[in-house]
């Protein structure tokens, strides 16, 4: 199990040897530190609790302080403790590093999407709208009827598809491969698109 925390940064191009070209997304990853072990015996799961960019003590709840203050504060569990022991001895205050990921492993991205506030049916679940004929005026963008004709008694189904907040979810992408890592720069370009805003938090994890 191999884990880790980075910014999202901007995307790019990687050529292969074979000369194919494949997009990534560059990541600014790590150090995390770790700031918790948690054990069957005590906590009755394994988990590793991991704090990272470092921040002011003033600016972070008291409860998610630990020996030093950090923005952003994760924990990674694990199916049993043999998966963390093979990462190697962890304790509280160790550093874990982009070293532990090579190219061409199989990784996990875990992002938020893009916030887009209160969203219609045509953007928020791709509807077509209304027909831009003769006879129409302001329903291109409405979502039409939404119920009637008996089907559930008159009232609004549940599940609808309707407006409403859009984005801000948490996202999960697998099967995303590591082109490239760069140990001195703390930087990681990974396959494909990666949810989420530039600069915001993502959780790397490979198995």
């Amino acid at each position: 199990m191999k884990f880790i925390l980075a910014r999202k940064g901007r995307m790019t191009q990687i050529f292969q040897e074979d000369g194919r070209v494949k997009a990534g997304t560059v990541l600014v990853a790590g150090p995390i530190t770790v700031t918790q072990v948690k054990t069957p015996e005590v906590d009755g799961y394994s988990a590793v609790q991991v704090g990272f960019s470092p921040q002011k003590a003033e600016r972070v709840n008291k409860p998610q302080r630990a020996d030093k203050a950090y923005m952003f504060v994760k924990e990674f569990r694990a199916e049993n403790a043999s998966d963390i022991s093979a990462m190697g001895d962890l304790v509280v205050g160790s550093e874990i590093t982009l070293d532990t990921f090579a190219v061409g492993d199989g990784v996990t991205v875990v992002g938020t999407s893009k916030g887009r506030g209160f969203a219609g049916v045509v953007k928020r679940h791709g509807f077509h709208g209304g027909r831009r004929s003769h006879g129409q005026k302001h329903s291109e963008r409405e979502p039409g009827s939404i119920g009637g004709g008996g089907r559930a008694g008159g009232r609004v189904a549940k599940g609808l598809r309707m407006g409403g907040r859009m984005g801000t979810d948490r996202v999960t992408v697998k099967n995303l491969e590591i082109l490239h890592v760069d140990v001195a720069r703390g930087e990681i370009i990974v396959s494909g698109a990666i949810p989420g805003a530039p600069n915001s938090l993502v959780e790397i994890v490979s198995k």
